[in-house]
This record gives structure tokens, C-alpha cells and sequence, in this order.
């Protein structure tokens, strides 16, 4: 008996080392990982400070020999109208998010009930939209024929505040993290269902909240599409749109050989292809990069709390 538990206790340090070894491996996987993820972001912010008659020269790298602020240059040459798109798109993204939040959290909360009644059936409405789509024309005809919406900012916030996959996550957290029990407590106490939302559902969601809300802001943040569809006036246009036209300004100017001199000096004389395209991108992405820091936390926790119970 002695014997076997000193066998036993031999053992017992081997597993300990290999359990050892795997996380040490994992975390080396990870953050190799991790480094060939961040290599193309620090690609571009580097390539946007760079001269773009050496990137012409030598392509892009990592460590440029010259250095430049003419991408950058220009691009903030628009000054008023980059501002006024910056303001178009942030209060789209803020507004949108509210409001997609607000009404994604209120449906999952109300399919999430047991004792609802239309909760199957609106489970399965909201799953249609995921399956089938009536295409981009359809939805052009019923914004501006139908809705009249057309250069209007509420086509940049409806179509995207809401989607399937948000709600479903929504409903999952509420089902999984949230005890009935205080539901049902509340409605003994004599709480009606919007006193029960808004004081005991929606406070404990807040880390799935979180989590939708950031790839809501991202959605938000990077739609250029739907501007470059309904919006018309240069006053209600969003950064990307805005961004998106300086490129294609500077593309026709440097394959317009009839461009007036006079134009090419306005712009600083040589137009900056590449690092003009890695600004661009810069001053999309920068400030989602800011932002997910502060998010991290609650984006982790609110995407996985609930996928596996006790």
C-alpha cells in the first residue's frame, strides 16, 4: 500500500509539469498570435507618417527611411468638412447605439418571458430577416418611395439598430444570468413589466450590453454604405463617406493628366498616393481603437457569461 502511494506522489509532480508546459505553450501560441494580428495595424500607422516618394521607391515597411506629414497633410486639408463629418458620424454612432440597445434589450427581455404568449412567434419573426433578405433595391423603393426618408440621418440609425445575433445574445444573458426568482419576486411585490425591465433586468445586463453595444458603435462607425445610397447634402455626410470621396479625389487627380496645375498646388504640389490611403484608414479605425480598451472587460464577459451553466 505505501508503495503504490509513493508511485502515486512520483507521478503527481510529472502532471503538474506538464500541465505546466501546455499553458506556458498556450500562452506562446497566443501571443504570437497576437503579434501577427497587430502587425498590419502597426503597418499602417506607421506608413501614414511615411514619405510617400520612398514608399514608391522602396514599398512599405516597418521602419521607413524618411518620415512625412503629407499623407496626413492631405487629408486634413477638408478642415471644416472633415469636422463637420466627424460630428455627422458621432452622433450617429451614439444616437444609434442608444437606440438599438434600448429597443434589441426590450425584445429580448419580452421573448425571454415564459408566460408570453407571442414569444414563439416573434422568436421566429425575428429569425427571418437572418435567413432571407428582400435585397438592396427593395429596401431603396420602401426608404425614399414608401418611407420618404431619402438624405434623411434616421436611414444611417434604423437600418442597423437592430439584428438577430445581437438580440439573441441579449435574450441568452437574460435567460442564463438572471434569476427568476427576482422576477417573480417583483411581480409579487406588484411590479408591472416595464418597472421590472427597467429596475431589476436592465441593471444586471449591463456587461451584454456592453458587448452589443461596442459591435453596434462598430457597425455605426464603419457604415458608409447606406450614406453613399440615401445621403445627398454634404452637411449630413459621415466621416467615411467624406473619406471615401477624398480618395477617390486623389486617385482622379493622379490619373487625370488634365489636372490644372493650379489644383496640384493647392494640394501641395505631389500628391501623396500611399501614405494619403494609410491616414485615411488611421483616422477611421483611431478612434475604435481608443475606445475598446474601456470595453474589454464587459465585451469578454457579456459574449461568454451564460454559454456554459454553474
Amino acid at each position: 500500500m505505501s508503495k503504490k502511494k509513493g508511485n502515486m506522489a512520483d507521478l503527481a509532480p510529472s502532471r503538474r509539469d506538464k500541465k505546466g508546459f501546455g499553458q506556458y505553450l498556450l500562452v506562446f501560441i497566443l501571443f504570437v498570435y497576437t503579434v501577427l494580428c497587430a502587425l498590419p495595424i502597426f503597418l499602417v500607422f506607421v506608413s501614414a507618417f511615411a514619405d510617400d516618394k520612398w514608399i514608391a521607391q522602396n514599398g512599405f515597411s516597418f521602419w521607413p527611411g524618411e518620415w512625412s506629414m503629407a499623407g496626413f497633410n492631405s487629408v486634413l486639408r477638408y478642415g471644416s468638412k472633415l469636422l463637420t463629418s466627424y460630428g455627422v458620424t458621432l452622433f450617429v454612432t451614439i444616437v444609434g447605439t442608444a437606440f438599438g440597445l434600448l429597443v434589441m434589450s426590450m425584445f429580448a427581455y419580452a421573448i425571454s418571458r415564459k408566460g408570453f404568449r407571442l414569444a414563439r412567434f416573434l422568436s421566429i419573426y425575428l429569425l427571418i430577416p437572418m435567413l432571407f433578405n428582400g435585397g438592396q433595391l427593395s429596401g431603396y423603393i420602401v426608404f425614399t418611395q414608401w418611407y420618404h426618408l431619402k438624405d434623411s440621418l434616421l436611414l444611417l440609425i434604423l437600418p442597423l439598430s437592430v439584428t438577430t445575433m445581437n438580440v439573441i445574445i441579449l435574450r441568452t444573458y437574460i435567460v442564463n444570468s438572471i434569476p427568476s426568482e427576482l422576477m417573480e419576486a417583483a411581480k409579487i411585490d406588484g411590479a408591472g413589466e416595464y418597472r421590472t425591465f427597467f429596475q431589476i433586468t436592465l441593471p444586471l445586463l449591463k456587461p451584454s450590453l456592453a458587448a452589443v453595444g461596442f459591435m453596434l458603435a462598430t457597425s455605426y462607425w464603419n457604415d458608409w454604405q447606406n450614406a453613399m445610397l440615401y445621403i445627398k447634402s454634404d452637411s449630413k455626410q459621415p466621416l467615411q463617406l467624406l473619406l471615401v470621396s477624398i480618395q477617390s479625389s486623389i486617385e482622379f487627380l493622379l490619373n487625370n493628366t488634365n489636372v490644372p496645375a493650379s489644383v496640384r498646388a493647392a494640394m501641395g504640389g505631389t500628391i501623396p498616393q500611399y501614405s494619403s490611403t494609410m491616414a485615411t484608414v488611421l483616422i477611421v479605425i483611431g478612434p475604435i481603437m481608443v475606445a475598446y480598451p474601456f470595453f474589454q472587460k464587459y465585451f469578454i464577459k457579456g459574449l461568454t457569461v451564460g454559454s456554459v451553466k454553474g
